[in-house]
Order: C-alpha cells, then sequence, then structure tokens
C-alpha cells in the first residue's frame, strides 16, 4: 500500500481564528498509538477544547478528541489523553519563551495527514478581548459589503 502524496485535512480548529490573535504558526509531528491514526483516517477527531503545553522541554497536546476506534479491541486508546508533539529543540524553547509573556498560550489549529504521517499545525496565539471580536466581525463585514459593491458597479 503506497502512501498519498499530499495534504489530507481530517479536523480544523475554525474557532481559534476567532478567540485568538495568531502570532507564529508551526507545523509538529505528533506521536500517537495505532488505534489513533485508524481514528484519525476515518475522518474523526476534535481540536475544539485543545491547547498545548512546554513540560520538561517536551511539548504536548492536551485535550484533542480522537474518539475510540470502532473495530479496536482492548488495545484501543483514551479519547483525550495527553500527545506529545515533535519539535526541534530551538522551536520549543522559543515557545516556551515567548508563553511565559502575559497572554500568550499554543493552540492547535489543524490536524490532517502530510504524505502519510499525521502533523499537527500549531500556532503561538494571544487572547483577544471581546471588544477585539466585534472589531473583527465589524471589519469582515464592511470588506463584504465594499465588494458586493464593487462587484454591482462592475456589472452594470
Amino acid at each position: 500500500m503506497a502512501k498519498e502524496p499530499g495534504r489530507k485535512l481530517v479536523a480544523a480548529n475554525r474557532k481559534a481564528r476567532h478567540d485568538y490573535t495568531i502570532e507564529d504558526v508551526l507545523e509538529a509531528g505528533v506521536v500517537l498509538t495505532g488505534t489513533e491514526v485508524k481514528a484519525l483516517r476515518a475522518g474523526r477527531a476534535s481540536l475544539v477544547d485543545g491547547w498545548c503545553e512546554i513540560d520538561g522541554g517536551e511539548a504536548w497536546l492536551h485535550g484533542v478528541h480522537i474518539p475510540e476506534y470502532a473495530q479496536g479491541t482492548w488495545t484501543n486508546h483514551a479519547p483525550r489523553r495527553k500527545r506529545k508533539l515533535l519539535l526541534h529543540r530551538e522551536e520549543i524553547e522559543r515557545l516556551e519563551s515567548r508563553t511565559r509573556e502575559k497572554g500568550h498560550t499554543i493552540v492547535p489549529l489543524a490536524l490532517y495527514f502530510l504524505d502519510g504521517r499525521a502533523k499537527v499545525e500549531i500556532a503561538l496565539a494571544r487572547g483577544k478581548k471581546d471588544w477585539d471580536k466585534r472589531q473583527a466581525l465589524r471589519e469582515r463585514q464592511d470588506n463584504l459589503e465594499a465588494q458586493r459593491a464593487m462587484r454591482d458597479l462592475r456589472d452594470r
């Protein structure tokens, strides 16, 4: 069985871009068990409650829900266990120093397969206040209205 080339998206955390201002994005490998990989290949996962933590010089992914594999036996995994992230030492040190700053956190944005290997896209992010969210929504609506107006003028 040959590996399929390219990127196959399993789960995306669209709410993260709404709740956080994304400052830096990294791609990390994930240490998974066999039943977790099979559940991901079936396209089942949720990143909504996920976050990353640096502990003892290692990066860990917490709160990501990968449901048990239906055909799994007693070897099945715990759905919300913490999973180790594979990053270079310099990347871990940079993330650790940046998360010590007030308001910064590491959140997962997407979980996907890249050339047959499970990867997670993580982001160094700063939490948005409610007024930031309203302002971003207002800007998006203004841009949409401007595009509609330009299209209407062009179509006349």
